[in-house]
């Protein structure tokens, strides 16, 4: 069954595609890398190998004192942060050196330090404060996403949580 699916599925990409074109496509997606076409296209395109490499913190929580109203300035409140870096992470994984990668512990003390430190108005200036901070003192990150959250906001009605997202990359 299996069989006939594939040898039909083949046939109708001949016709759609001419005999050619299908050898061409064939030639290219087995000769030019292991995993096929879709690995050449993202060879050819402008995407470096590695740039989608990750490393993440998700829902780090700390008590911050942020935000536009007096009572969260003196009694603080809650603040969910999560965050998304671009590394390239090939040559950590081949040596085994955390030399060749970012520590995610000090980049957890960094966000730490912004929450927990002095008061600002606005999220926004947290999340930047954040990205900034860890942009200019790891030279692998390539960019960056700030998530903060305040999942406990003083609001008339019911709901889970409010936050922002920014994305930063290095100039």
């Amino acid at each position: 069954m299996y069989a006939r699916t594939v040898a039909r599925s083949a046939n109708a990409l001949r016709v759609s595609l001419g005999q050619h074109r299908l050898d061409t496509w064939h030639r290219n997606w087995s000769s030019e890398t292991s995993v096929g076409p879709v690995r050449s296209l993202c060879r050819r395109s402008d995407l470096a190998v590695g740039e989608t490499d990750k490393i993440f913190l998700k829902g780090l929580k700390f008590h911050g004192y942020h935000g536009v109203l007096p009572e969260e300035n003196v009694l603080g409140q809650k603040f969910v942060i999560d965050l998304t870096m671009s590394v390239d992470l090939r040559k950590a994984g081949e040596t085994d050196d955390l030399n060749h990668t970012v520590n995610y512990a000090e980049v957890f003390r960094q966000v730490k330090l912004v929450v927990e430190g002095p008061p600002q108005q606005l999220i926004e200036t947290v999340a930047a404060k954040i990205a900034k901070d860890v942009l200019d003192s790891h030279e692998a990150v390539r960019d960056i996403m700030v998530r903060v959250q305040k999942p406990h906001v003083a609001l008339e009605g019911v709901l889970e949580t409010l936050g922002i997202e920014i994305w930063r990359q290095r100039e």
